[in-house]
């Protein structure tokens, strides 16, 4: 960790104000592009500030698991792209590409976003398997909550291909929607020093001490919770973090509504 970078942050936030001169809580601006590729059966963009997320949905016929024989599923893939950061590599998914799937992939599941039961096809032959791809056009802090919701936001637009039994024809698509039945968003707090603030920037992600992301949904309820950092986390902080995670994801529903 960069120590005089961590101290020149605090110095800010000790005067109650962010790096880039924002409240502690206060959000950047937040774009929304909603189905902005033609070539997918889905897609969202996302700009939080100058952090710029495309994601894209497709669909593939396959088999159920075993254990779900009338259930289709969601996959999750992040490509943190170098072009978008010079803190990205080409190569393999590294860790930090792998947490934000997760993380996304989680939300989704746990909150019962998607109707499963509806992409089964034939009962324990055929399902509908949707493949969510997150793609990073630019990194300036806070790729996960944005990827979160440009993730929904893209299932939401997405569209059924037209098939002919196991044939899928992808330049046609039919006028059937997914079935969403929850908007999980995911808001990440982070605690630096004694501070807790929301969107971070890259240089206030590299001197955290802790990171809480709180995927929940319109009814409150939490979908998942996802820690990082060295330094844990006592109850009455996880208690802040959450509230002001509910907050926030109220700002970004209303975000949303426009």
């Amino acid at each position: 960790m960069n120590k005089e970078l961590k101290k020149h942050i605090e110095k800010y936030l000790n005067s109650n104000t962010r790096y880039d001169n924002r409240k502690l809580t206060e959000f950047r601006k937040v774009s929304i592009e909603p189905d902005c590729i033609k070539t997918a059966e889905g897609s969202c963009r996302v700009k939080i500030g100058k952090t710029d997320v495309l994601v894209g949905v497709k669909f593939e016929l396959g088999k159920p698991y075993p254990d779900k024989l009338d259930q289709g599923t969601i996959t999750v893939n992040t490509e943190l792209l170098p072009m978008s950061s010079p803190d990205f590599e080409p190569g393999p998914p590294g860790i930090d590409a792998i947490e934000i799937a997760r993380v996304v992939d989680r939300g989704i599941r746990e909150s019962g976003a998607l109707d499963m039961k509806k992409l089964c096809v034939k009962k324990g032959e055929l399902v509908w398997i949707v493949a969510i791809d997150i793609c990073t056009l630019n990194h300036a802090g806070n790729i996960l909550d944005a990827a979160g919701l440009a993730a929904i936001i893209a299932l939401k637009t997405a569209r059924y291909p037209s098939r002919k039994g196991e044939n899928v024809d992808y330049k046609s698509l039919t006028k059937t929607k997914l079935s969403i039945k929850k908007t999980p968003i995911p808001i990440t707090v982070l605690k630096i020093g004694k501070h807790f603030i929301v969107d971070p920037l890259v240089e206030e992600e590299k001197v955290l001490d802790s990171r809480l992301t709180i995927t929940t949904t319109k009814d409150k309820k939490i979908c998942s919770l996802q820690k990082a950092g060295d330094e844990p986390l006592s109850l009455e902080d996880i208690e802040k973090m959450i509230d002001l995670a509910l907050e926030k994801s109220e700002e970004i529903r209303k975000i949303m509504k426009k």
